[in-house]
């Protein structure tokens, strides 16, 4: 059940002490023998915050100190590019990096202004283009769409997407080490020295990735037709990407909000009381679906942007099952240039539409554990034509064939909406809709169950003869995955499937809890009896 303050504007206890937060950030030290105080890198880098004592300026200074004794150890000798997002502990990480990586003697190019991840991605893989030496890396400071209090770090290698766990957990254990001896063995200088560094340069990420959108998404298409487009940043790293992307191209696109305030004031509340900044939830986009009306095609993005949120008169805000679906059904019947036999890369957690999507168009799905990692090598070799995950996540190649970026760039989902609709006249809700008579229609839901740390880790090692059931909602169960089918890889939980239906449950990483997704399509009653059932089944199997 939704909080009373869903979709309502952020009242004024809500929003954060900017100035106490960024004390935090500088005066609180880790506890090292407090687990929820050390590094911890997740799907989406190091998370936490300054009040709490998991973001902080040692922490900062940690993390990059190992990242710099990792690409030296790596013989990683270009550049690092960083960015930051509009959270308000995000500058302040910013400046602690860039002390440190001066420090350690590694170029850095960053901009003064804000970077959306895709950015970065962008980059890294067109420096690193037909090289073999001196390669680039980067860093992105984010704590992608969590709320205001947070901050994020995370470290994409040189094949531009999110480092995987050979990179994370030698991060993570340095930089723990580096912190239970209280910052010996941290280089740095200071931050006006790191600044005029001669290894720091200025970079323009905007230009660059700007200039190179033609080759992506066709914006000609969507200038001739004169789309009335709306974008939202939700005070976020796209802002400045949405102004010039209208004036480069001459598009009728309006930003909706071009405020950037650490506070995010203006936000409408989340689902659960909290502001977060949730493309993809429909009580954080609760004023731009106010302005659905108005616009052909309207959109938002998280802080990063490196997720999308999709708003159409005839649907409202699509399901980002829902608009991946359409997308990967669009792209394959209009990029001429792409390999047949290229992929079309899920995660096991994403829509069976989608696999709908596949066999109708004759074209293999590659299905891959939670993270957008997996597609990472697909991606940059051109196997992986399409690789997205259900949390608004995606990325695709060029019109070439070739790869854009391997990190998710909500900046070109939203601008493939545009170019749906002024290619083919029907906006991506009326896709999805005729989509959906011929496939069937999904119902999907996620929710978390409770669950205590020594079940939460059964159930991530848990092994299919666990499950002893053969039915599931009244259906027989067709298989029972603790590995993803595209690639082997565990999935950290488990998945079971019947004909029309299918559940996933995974542990939760900073919770106790398990989170629970499911789909149907025979309907909402029929996905109320699986995930009821889901939770049963899920319940014997860790007391087995």
């Amino acid at each position: 059940m939704a909080h009373p303050l869903a979709g309502k504007p952020a009242p004024p206890e809500l929003l954060i002490d900017v100035d106490r937060l960024t004390a935090a950030y500088y005066d609180k030290q880790p506890d090292p023998e407090n687990p929820e105080q050390l590094v911890a890198f997740g799907t989406s880098g190091h998370r936490g915050s300054p009040e709490d004592g998991s973001f902080n300026e040692l922490h900062i200074r940690a993390v990059t100190q190992a990242i710099c004794e990792y690409r030296a150890k790596a013989g990683i000798t270009g550049p690092l590019f960083l960015g930051k997002d509009t959270h308000a502990a995000s500058s302040p990480a910013e400046r602690t990096a860039l002390e440190v990586l001066a420090g350690n003697g590694v170029q850095v190019l960053m901009q003064d202004r804000f970077t959306p991840t895709p950015a970065i991605s962008h980059a890294i893989l067109t420096h690193n283009r037909g090289k073999t030496a001196r390669l680039a890396d980067g860093i992105v400071v984010t704590p992608s769409h969590n709320p205001p209090r947070d901050g994020g770090f995370k470290y994409n290698p040189p094949h531009g997407g999110p480092a995987d766990t050979d990179v994370t957990d030698v991060v993570q254990a340095r930089a723990n080490d580096l912190i239970k001896a209280k910052g010996n063995g941290i280089k740095r200088l200071s931050f006006e020295a790191a600044r005029s560094a001669p290894t720091t340069k200025k970079h323009d990420f905007l230009a660059a990735y700007v200039a190179d959108l033609p080759q992506v998404v066709d914006l000609d298409a969507i200038q001739s037709t004169r789309l009335s487009l709306g974008a939202d940043p939700l005070g976020g790293a796209s802002v400045d990407y949405w102004e010039r992307i209208a004036d480069d191209y001459e598009l009728d696109l309006t930003v909706v909000n071009p405020k950037t305030d650490p506070t995010f004031s203006f936000m409408s509340v989340d689902h659960d009381g909290k502001i977060r900044m949730d493309c993809s939830s429909p009580y954080a986009m609760a004023k731009l679906l106010e302005l659905r009306s108005s616009y052909q095609v309207a959109f938002g993005n998280d802080p990063d942007a490196d997720r999308h949120g999709v708003v159409t008169p005839s649907a409202g805000l699509l399901n980002p099952n829902h608009y991946l679906a359409v997308a990967i059904q669009y792209l394959l019947t209009h990029r001429k240039n792409w390999k047949k036999t290229a992929k079309i890369g899920k995660t096991l957690v994403s829509s069976v539409l989608i696999d709908r999507v596949a066999k109708d168009l004759s074209r293999e799905l590659c299905e891959v554990p939670v993270g957008f990692k997996w597609f990472v090598p697909g991606l940059s070799d051109g196997s992986f034509c399409f690789g997205g995950e259900e949390s608004a996540g995606a990325s695709f190649l060029r019109m070439d064939g070739s790869v854009w970026t391997t990190d998710k760039d909500g900046i070109i989902l939203n601008l493939l909406a545009a170019e749906i609709t002024a290619v083919t006249g029907k906006d991506p809700g009326q896709h999805y809709a005729e989509l959906t008579e011929r496939l069937g229609v999904p119902h999907y839901t996620r929710i978390d169950a409770p669950a205590t740390p020594a079940e939460k880790a059964r159930l991530k090692k848990l092994s299919p003869d666990a499950v002893t059931a053969v039915e599931l909602a009244g259906e027989p169960i067709v298989a029972k995955l603790t590995q993803a089918p595209g690639n082997g890889a565990g999935i950290g939980g488990l998945k079971v499937t019947t004909e029309n239906g299918w559940f996933a449950a995974r542990p939760s990483g900073t919770e106790n809890v398990y989170k629970i997704y499911a789909e149907s399509f025979l309907g909402a009653e029929h996905l109320a009896r699986l995930v009821e059932e889901a939770k049963s089944l899920v319940s014997k199997a860790l007391a087995g």
